[in-house]
């Protein structure tokens, strides 16, 4: 019994959220469309719930529940503190945006909370198939909502291309999953290593599993070169769900990847480094050339997504406690500044109006400087510009791969910024230089305008004292990786 309440009590946030997933799915049937915003209450006091838990249940001593298929460890504590916030904020931002274009309903929010059980469980998974679960859960949901605008062409085809695409990435990251079974005989995390450990003995079924294992990531980070579903899946959805999907799932993806390279196949270092070097190369290669030729926000913002990817696995790739806590560290940043990208997308749309194109941001610092200021503090921290957090965040995974040996990769990777910083300065080129087409007064909940405000200057403010959250993320790191 004991062992049981413990297991219930390890698993208490994940529980939370799914009852009331569940309570709001079947309490939209009873409501008037009037009274939904009551929807939205309960979803953020979810949230709120399962953040305090989340901290309440801390222990700086790594927590195995349900016979080792989960644990409640100071990395999946920081990361779920990071999909709360980021989840929170986006139904900050979405609130006005779905409300106009008649998506403000149950299912919408019940999703979103699905969804983000699927996150919090891959950030807690200590098993395959825990991560598998929470894997398909959190993509089923996306699925659902990219589609959740059913009279919009492009996003039932975005939602077709992505089902397509994301079933086959799950198909070879359970078949990589299967050989490492077959090898080490274990499905655990924890016995994984173990076994590697102690030698296994058939290095090349290992390699080919793990080949296949690192294709799935990257598909699920949006890593070149599986990254063909990114531009179109942002594109086409509603923004409402790009904004999702560009910031917390992120950070779900990053946990999986260190709970399977990194605790599970570290003694692989050396294959995966390759593989990792590889994806880098590409994903800023890729990402930073082809964001130039964009004229659409979203398919430019997609394409920087493809590019910090590249970056986030530098810090990866050096093999260190450093290196992970950096990458860390860099995944929170870059779900900061996704954040503020997009809010600044749903704050000037409006109702039969999508702000998704450069020209639409052409004269903002003359209808408002300081929403042009908020956009000017998000290009820079995107762009790598100090004094903003995006510098610090560059700055942390290039001095990491640079003590790790790659040399020649760090300056690779220094001209890719140069090069990407062309197409956010062009965003600010034509926010404050060019005559703005339309004059219309930008109108938005205030709670909206002063997240956002927050959101922005946040940027700016830990670019300057990025210390503490650093701190947080190499304490993170030490306390939970073995």
């Amino acid at each position: 019994m004991n062992a049981i309440s413990f297991d219930l009590m390890t698993a208490l946030p994940e529980i939370v959220v799914l009852t009331m997933a569940m309570l709001i799915l079947l309490l939209d049937l009873f409501l008037k469309p009037s009274s939904r915003f009551l929807i939205y209450v309960l979803s953020q006091l979810t949230l709120v719930a399962a953040a305090s838990i989340t901290l309440l249940t801390h222990s700086t001593v790594i927590e195995y529940a349900f016979n080792g298929m989960f644990v409640d460890d100071a990395l999946a504590d920081i990361l779920k503190l990071g999909i709360y916030l980021a989840t929170s904020v986006t139904l900050i931002y979405t609130r006005s945006y779905i409300t106009l274009r008649g998506m403000f309903r149950g299912e919408f929010y019940a999703l979103v909370l699905f969804s983000t059980l699927g996150m919090m469980i891959m950030v807690s998974g200590q098993h395959f198939l825990t991560l598998y679960i929470g894997l398909e859960l959190l993509s089923l949901s996306l699925y659902a909502l990219v589609a959740l605008d059913r009279d919009n062409a492009s996003s039932t085809e975005a939602a077709m291309k992505y089902f397509v695409l994301g079933a086959l990435a799950s198909g070879m990251l359970l078949y990589g999953m299967s050989m490492l079974y077959g090898v080490t005989g274990s499905l655990n995390v924890s016995e994984v290593a173990e076994s590697l450990m102690n030698g296994a003995p058939d290095h090349g079924v290992l390699v080919l599993g793990l080949v296949f294992i690192v294709a799935g990531l990257a598909f699920k980070l949006g890593a070149a070169p599986f990254q063909m579903w990114v531009p179109d899946v942002y594109h086409g959805s509603p923004t409402a769900v790009t904004l999702f999907i560009g910031s917390a799932t992120k950070i779900a993806a990053f946990a999986m990847v260190v709970r399977l390279l990194i605790q599970a196949m570290f003694v692989l270092a050396a294959d995966w480094q390759g593989m990792l070097i590889i994806m880098a190369v590409l994903s800023m290669v890729i990402g930073n050339i082809a964001a130039i030729a964009q004229t659409n926000i979203k398919r430019m913002l997609a394409y920087s997504t493809i590019s910090h990817i590249g970056f986030l696995l530098l810090g990866f790739l050096s093999a260190s406690l450093n290196g992970y806590a950096s990458a860390t560290f860099y995944i929170l940043s870059y779900v900061l500044m996704t954040l503020a990208g997009f809010g600044i997308i749903l704050l000037l749309s409006r109702q039969g109006f999508e702000a998704d194109k450069l020209e639409d941001l052409k004269g903002l610092n003359q209808r408002n400087p300081w929403y042009a200021f908020l956009v000017l503090l998000v290009m820079f921290s995107m762009a790598g510009i100090p004094p903003t957090l995006g510098f610090y965040a560059k700055f942390t995974v290039l001095q990491a791969a640079l003590q790790a040996g790659f040399t020649v990769l760090v300056v690779f990777a220094v001209i890719m910024a140069l090069i990407g910083a062309f197409y956010y300065l062009r965003v600010v080129k034509y926010v404050y230089f060019d005559e703005p087409d339309d004059h219309s007064e930008i109108a938005a909940p205030i709670d909206m305008k002063l997240v956002l405000s927050i959101n922005a200057i946040a940027l700016l403010v830990l670019g300057m004292l990025p210390q503490r959250l650093m701190d947080a993320c190499a304490y993170a790191i030490i306390h939970s990786i073995q």
